[in-house]
């Protein structure tokens, strides 16, 4: 009899696609954290052809082609080991990409992975690749995951170089919240390595294979926090100096020098990030090692997200302009085409000026602009004592006007300031609110955190096929004058109508007939404008959304009509 878990049931659409890319983890060591046990496998490695253990169940014969549960039909075996197999297959319900592992249901260990699949898909959180089900057929257990073909490994990143410590800031500070946030419902990877470490097209970090990879190699170990803990601080070591912080090479990178232990990133290479250096010593102190200014060591992603937090952020590197090259005009649009270049050293004659007109048109013309002066002439002393005579005619001659200093014309312009936003609630007019936990993002000053919408399958004009639009009040806390908005757009193409409106509160109460519109753009770029016609005072202004462009699939959604804010302010 079939068993499914009711844990992992797919909606369709809402989840995006990215691939269980292939990069081998190097036989010679398993990272960090597990014990420092190691293990022979390619972690998910395109073709890597990995043999079986003597002992155990033997996988299942399946090949390119065969169809799981009527769904998903396998496309590519990117991992065979250890009597389990990963593949790269098809959802034909679904018409997309996924990853199915799969091993035989009388596996010493497929009670624990059916276990750590559904607990992994429980938690729901986008910052992992999600399981989208979990499933005991036919003799056979398999766990079905997202494929998400736009993400790339940090193992591929690095082959490149070490990454910019923006860069690895943004790795660590989303990797270390994300499992602190598993932790918090029980669950621990125990098996972090740059394999399983994705970052999207949008820049976003994701962790791959949490619980279930533990579970597929018989992974355990009774300190879980600070396995992970020193985990995250070896991928920030690597990150930061393109070596692995031990003495035995891995994952395609360099070990340490052998007998010297391990020492700072920064005394690894030159440039390294200082605050970035210490805190992956930190959290790799549990090995003896010692932070380079003494801080506590730590021991769980919960210290280590709190020490994160107490650094300095740090800003993406200013944007490089080339200046074009100097314009230089061509002889010929200097006049000089045809002359002869002058000799160094000998003083140039200055150009002689050409004769006046001396034809017979010349003269005419003379004659013609000497009539026009003469008649110029006579008007307007016709007119200055024709303004005398009126002026002496008046009754009250002693009568004089002084101009007002007030009447005096000004060029001072107003000043524009940008408002401070104090908080922001989503306006939900119809249906669910799209993401409500992150309006915040929209203003926090740093461009790679957004709130986004939903995605939806048609558009662009939301109205009324779904919801009269979607959108976000923010509130300055007392009322303010508008004069302005900018907002930065993630998506750009087809088009995007936002509208300013001024409303009484934040309450989605408060319905859109009764609000005061302040003005309206469309834009196909990644930013959008919204100019006040006439400034207006309020505390509460509605950004709202009522077409959106179609943009592709990412590492929150499938492809479809959708927008993100990326950051906002509003001039005054």
């Amino acid at each position: 009899m079939a068993e499914r878990s009711t844990a992992a049931v797919d909606v369709a659409g809402n989840s995006g696609d990215e691939p269980l890319t292939a990069q081998a983890d190097e036989s010679t060591a398993d990272g960090v954290a597990q014990n420092r046990e190691r293990d022979t496998d390619n972690d998910e490695a395109q073709g890597s052809g990995g043999t079986e253990s003597p002992g155990k169940a033997s996988p299942p014969e399946l090949h390119s082609g065969h169809k799981l549960a009527r769904r998903y039909r396998l496309e590519e075996c990117v991992t065979r080991l250890d009597g389990f197999s990963s593949w790269r297959a098809v959802d034909e319900k679904l018409r997309r990409a996924v990853g199915v592992h799969i091993l035989p249901a009388d596996h010493s260990r497929a009670r624990s992975v059916l276990a750590a699949a559904r607990s992994s898909a429980l938690l729901g959180d986008p910052r992992f690749v999600q399981v989208l089900d979990a499933v005991e057929e036919n003799d056979l257990v398999y766990v079905v995951h997202e494929w998400l073909p736009d993400a790339t490994e940090l193992t591929a990143l690095l082959a490149a170089g070490p990454l910019e410590p923006h860069d690895a800031y943004q790795m660590v500070s989303q990797i270390a919240s994300a499992m602190a946030a598993a932790h918090r419902e029980g669950l621990a990877h125990l098996r972090l390595t740059p394999g399983t470490i994705l970052r999207s097209s949008s820049g976003q970090w994701r962790v791959r294979g949490l619980a279930v990879n533990a579970a597929l190699r018989g992974i355990t170990s009774e300190t879980p926090q600070r396995t992970d803990t020193e985990a995250i601080g070896a991928l920030l070591y690597a990150a930061l100096t393109q070596r692995w912080p031990y003495e035995s090479d891995a994952y395609g990178l360099s070990g340490l020098p052998k007998g010297v232990g391990l020492i700072a990133p920064d005394q690894v290479r030159a440039g390294v990030h200082r605050g970035l250096s210490e805190l992956a010593m930190r959290a790799l102190a549990n090995d003896g090692a010692t932070a380079s200014r003494h801080e506590s060591a730590c021991t769980t992603p919960e210290e280590l997200v709190k020490a994160i937090g107490e650094m300095p952020r740090i800003r993406p590197p200013e944007p490089v302009f080339t200046a074009p090259p100097e314009y230089q005009r061509t002889t010929y649009q200097q006049g000089s085409y045809g002359r002869q270049a002058p000799r160094p050293g000998v003083t140039q004659p200055l150009p002689t000026p050409p004769p006046p007109l001396q034809s017979r048109t010349g003269k005419a013309l003379k004659w013609a602009v000497s009539a026009l002066l003469i008649a110029a002439l006579g008007l307007g002393s016709w007119q200055l004592a024709d303004a005398l005579l009126d002026q002496g005619g008046s009754e009250d001659t002693n009568q004089t006007q002084t101009p007002d200093d007030n009447d005096k014309p000004t060029n001072t312009a107003k000043p524009v300031t940008t408002l401070k936003i104090e908080g922001a609630e989503e306006y939900v007019a119809k249906g669910s609110a799209q993401h409500p936990e992150d309006v915040g993002k929209t203003y926090d000053n740093d461009s790679s955190t957004y709130w986004r919408t939903a995605s939806y399958t048609d558009g662009p004009d939301m109205n009324p096929a779904y919801k009269p639009g979607v959108g976000i009040v923010y509130d300055f806390g007392s009322a303010k004058e508008v004069s302005a908005a900018s907002i930065g757009l993630l998506f750009g193409g087809d088009h995007t109508t936002v509208t300013l409106y001024a409303t009484e509160s934040s309450s989605s109460s408060v319905p859109l007939t009764s609000m005061t519109k302040l003005g309206t753009v469309t834009t196909t770029g990644t930013t959008a404008k919204v100019s006040v016609a006439k400034p207006t005072k309020s505390q509460y202004v509605l950004v709202w959304f009522t077409a959106l462009p179609y943009a592709p699939g990412d590492s929150f959604s499938n492809a479809g009509y959708k927008q993100a804010i990326t950051d906002l302010k509003f001039t005054g």
